[in-house]
């Protein structure tokens, strides 16, 4: 995530260069600082591939959540533990966040920023906000649909995604310039790193919460049915 200045193209090799040499072709340096995970596909050919595996990561999330709420839905028949529409408000926080990864992959933050950051603010906000309700739903469906190391493993990894995602949105607000070379001297340049941390802890929290679902899915049958139904 980045703020929505615009910044001078730097004469110096850029960090998504340096993160993915053998795509570019160019030879490899250690990059000065943290970059967030947008700038390692900022540029091409980094920025093919990168919004390519956003919008691929984006449909597997949406298809995860949606797989969560009729396993959820399903549970909450058999043995009532909470309102419905709690699971339905955490399915569409969990979809506009991947509508978010979507913008975030198919608009660069260094050619449209506004649009690039207003998708990551809804990718990580409603990502978080869709960890915590889940957590929640553990805790009610627990023990019968979920042991309680499961529930405090769900709950740390949102307690913690929560904690990060502030900094990061605070920080990333002070930053007056975008661009991918800083330089340790810059005056924002602690706020870049800052943000930067806490967007890979939060990422990264997102999909530790996800493996904690396989255990759920390990006991689900699902079943896609087709009817047509013919009036003549």
């Amino acid at each position: 995530m980045s703020s929505a200045g615009s910044g001078k193209p730097s004469s110096h090799p850029q960090p998504s260069q340096a993160v993915s040499p053998q795509v570019s072709g160019r030879p490899a340096e250690i990059p000065r600082g943290t970059a967030p995970p947008s700038d390692t596909g900022t540029t091409p050919p980094e920025s093919g591939i990168f919004g390519f595996m956003i919008n691929f990561s984006a449909f597997l999330g949406a298809a995860t959540m949606y797989t969560r709420y009729k396993i959820v839905e399903k549970q909450n028949q058999t043995s009532y533990f909470s309102t419905p529409v709690f699971n339905l408000v955490s399915l569409v926080l969990g979809l506009v966040g991947c509508i978010g990864m979507g913008i975030v992959a198919n608009f660069q933050e260094l050619a449209v920023p506004v649009v690039h950051d207003g998708g990551a603010l809804l990718a990580f906000v409603c990502g978080v906000g869709y960890t915590l309700l889940q957590s929640i739903i553990s805790y009610k469906s627990c023990p019968q649909w979920n042991s309680m190391s499961t529930c405090h493993v769900r709950m740390a990894i949102s307690a913690v995604s929560c904690a990060a995602v502030v900094p990061m949105i605070a920080c990333a607000s002070l930053i007056s310039i975008t661009k991918l070379e800083w330089n340790p001297k810059e005056k924002d340049y602690v706020y870049h790193v800052v943000s930067a941390i806490c967007e890979w802890t939060v990422a990264f929290g997102f999909i530790f919460y996800f493996l904690t679902f396989i255990h759920d899915f390990q006991g689900v049958t699902l079943r896609i049915s087709t009817e047509i139904n013919d009036d003549i």
